[in-house]
């Protein structure tokens, strides 16, 4: 009996052991992982980042070779320092700081020690590495800007972090990654597959060759070449004009919502952000405050769409049935609600129907059309949300879905917004005026302005503004390819749009206009307050400029906006004309407006609220005009609601 079960126990824990090996050698093909041996050296060969064209063809991004020092802690055997860090140019702080660092995130995984050597560097590095045990040199490339334009639409590339390691498993200590512009949206594209090879080490921690024979060893997968649609001699052209001046272009092509442009101002070279000293330069980019180049303003920054957004508040007035095109508006240097004046207005003739109001932008005779909206319901906040559905419709208050890893939303309010500012039933049409000529409440961004107007160009549909063109051996997202309606009825457009081409024959773009091409426009004014010392203080205007062309089957839209510039026609009015003029002759023969442009500088009026130099309107202090004029509306706007608000610091103040 004693022997019966001294074999079934044999048998028993055999059966087991066999059971067991069974499970982890065949069943279980998780149970090893080479990437967990320690006996087994990963060593990773980095794809070639694919290449930016625009959509001309020409090379805009490509790769150059960089060599990175990486280091595996728990192999590193006592060295020279003083000689490795001379090597490297590095201080005896700063290695201890980055092994540290390294042995922290893992002490028998690489990680980089010092990033992209030059070609110099590395030719003296490599010889001597031999004997440095524990580290060793990693090609990589990095990108090879070939144009010192466009910074805010390519992007850059730099070094993950941890947060991103631990979301994207895929990346590892060291390894670039898009941080911005189409080198963010499309980094799986551009980016490739890297290849890995796998070294067996002996007990001695020694390399004796490939790991089963390169069994599983991979060859990396080189990124996809992709095609942008901006033209960047446009782009080229419009940072040009932007010079010396703060703001931001769009242009798009209506057929199809392909961005020909996407300029912000101020900005700067590419090429900044490459290399060792890529750290250094967007740490001085990123922290000023004053300027933002690194903030775009064409995706970012919202604000008053000022008169170009008459048009469509012309356009909700037709298809609610409240106005038509014959009414006639008295204008009497602004719109009056009894004897108290609601809006001002600049001198033209009066009255004025729909075709002058567009082309004179009339303030009285859209103040008029809004309120008829407004007052057309019982209900004041089902009229305006009926009036925002309109107004969202042309892709205005929302994202618009392009495919730019920024951007703000803007604003269109509807009734609930103002019952929680008034209260609910506690309003009317006469609180909101303010909205029917772009001010007030409402907020867009340079790329929903152009956006807008592409709409109207195309007599009620847009496509989703987009930067990609063509994908190596993909093809496009159908959301860029398929039509979006507005609320409007085509036939409703016709007039509207004869009256901004009128702008440009008789009203207040007449002096912008470019032989040959047929241009539809709307000059814009907005309101510029800040806050000073905590002080809410007027500033001189925006100047704003919308517009497409030819007048049928556009070619272009085009939004420009210029901070602090004055008035619509006096800065935007002439970029958005000559840009235009770029786009579809390729040449410019308004000679005298670019001139103009390239000529005159608005550092000034940037720096007047750091100087304490006083802001002048129509020739008295901003002080005196707020005393006089706008004491009223600057009331009414709420300190968190201003279109335009920035903050500035009384200390940073001094210091400037």
């Amino acid at each position: 009996m004693r022997k019966l079960l001294l074999l079934l126990t044999v048998v028993t824990v055999g059966l087991v052991f066999i059971a067991r090996l069974f499970y982890l050698q065949v069943y279980n093909k998780q149970a090893y992982n080479l990437f967990e041996d320690s006996a087994i050296k990963k060593v990773y060969d980095y794809p070639k980042r694919g290449y930016v064209y625009d959509r001309n063809g020409k090379l805009l991004v490509a790769n150059q070779p960089s060599y990175d020092v990486m280091v595996i802690p728990r192999e590193v055997e006592p060295l020279d320092t003083l000689e490795f860090c001379r090597l490297l140019k590095i201080s005896k702080d700063d290695f201890k700081k980055t092994y540290d660092r390294a042995k922290n995130y893992s002490p028998r995984l690489p990680s980089v020690f010092v990033p992209q050597l030059s070609k110099t560097d590395y030719a003296v590095l490599q010889e001597k590495m031999r004997k440095f045990k524990g580290f060793y040199i990693q090609k990589r490339f990095l990108r090879d800007y070939r144009t010192s334009i466009g910074a805010n639409v390519l992007g850059d590339i730099g070094e993950v972090n941890q947060r991103i390691i631990e979301r994207q498993p895929y990346y590892k200590m060291g390894d670039l990654i898009g941080k911005q512009g189409v080198e963010l949206s499309y980094e799986k594209i551009l980016r490739g597959v890297k290849g890995i090879k796998f070294i067996q080490k002996d007990r001695f921690n020694k390399n004796i060759g490939p790991y089963k024979e390169g069994r599983y060893d991979t060859l990396p997968q080189p990124g996809k070449d992709i095609k942008i649609t901006i033209d960047s001699d446009l782009q080229q052209y419009g940072e040009l004009l932007m010079t010396n001046k703060r703001g931001g272009i769009v242009a798009i092509d209506p057929s199809n919502g392909e961005i020909l442009a996407l300029v912000t101002g101020p900005s700067y070279n590419p090429n900044l952000l490459v290399g060792r000293e890529r750290n250094k330069h967007f740490s001085r980019l990123f922290l000023d405050t004053i300027t933002r180049p690194t903030w775009d303003r064409g995706l970012q920054a919202q604000y008053p769409p000022g008169s170009p957004f008459k048009v469509i508040n012309a356009l909700i007035g037709l298809q609610e049935g409240v106005i038509n095109t014959s009414d006639k508006v008295t204008c009497r240097m602004g719109y009056y609600y009894g004897s108290r004046r609601l809006t001002g207005c600049h001198h033209h003739k009066s009255p004025v129907d729909m075709n002058n109001g567009i082309a004179q932008s009339c303030n009285a005779y859209f103040v008029n059309a809004y309120r008829k909206i407004v007052d057309k319901y019982d209900d004041a906040g089902n009229a305006m949300n009926t009036w925002a559905k309109h107004a969202k419709s042309f892709g205005l208050g929302n994202y618009l879905g392009y495919d730019l890893p920024v951007g703000q939303k803007g604003r269109i309010p509807d009734g609930d917004y103002y019952d929680k500012a008034y209260g609910d039933n506690r309003w009317g049409s006469t609180y909101i005026v303010s909205n029917a000529i772009g001010q007030g409440e409402v907020e867009a961004t340079p790329i929903q302005l152009a956006n807008m107007a592409a709409a109207i160009g195309n007599r009620g549909y847009y496509y989703t503004p987009h930067i990609i063109k063509d994908i190596e051996g993909e093809t496009i997202d159908t959301k860029y390819t398929t039509p979006k309606y507005t609320t409007i009825d085509k036939r409703h457009f016709e007039p509207v749009i004869q009256g901004m081409f009128d702008v440009y024959n008789k009203g207040t773009a007449a002096t912008l206009r470019i032989p040959g091409i047929d241009i539809c426009g709307k000059t814009g004014t907005a309101e510029n307050f800040i806050k000073i010392d905590s002080v809410k203080t007027q500033l001189t205007d925006h100047s704003i400029f919308v517009a497409f062309a030819p007048k049928d089957n556009p070619k272009i839209a085009i939004a420009v906006f210029v901070e602090n510039g004055y008035w619509g026609s006096r800065f935007a009015g002439r970029m958005a004309s000559l840009m235009i003029e770029k786009y579809i002759k390729g040449e410019i023969t308004r000679t005298d407006m670019e001139h103009w442009i390239l000529t005159h500088s608005l550092e000034n009026e940037y720096a007047k609220p750091y100087s304490g130099e006083p802001f002048k309107i129509n020739g008295e202090t901003t002080l005196q005009v707020v005393d006089k004029v706008v004491a009223d509306k600057v009331e009414k706007l709420k300190n968190d609601d201003l279109s335009n608000s920035i903050r500035i610091n009384a200390n940073q103040s001094n210091q400037k």
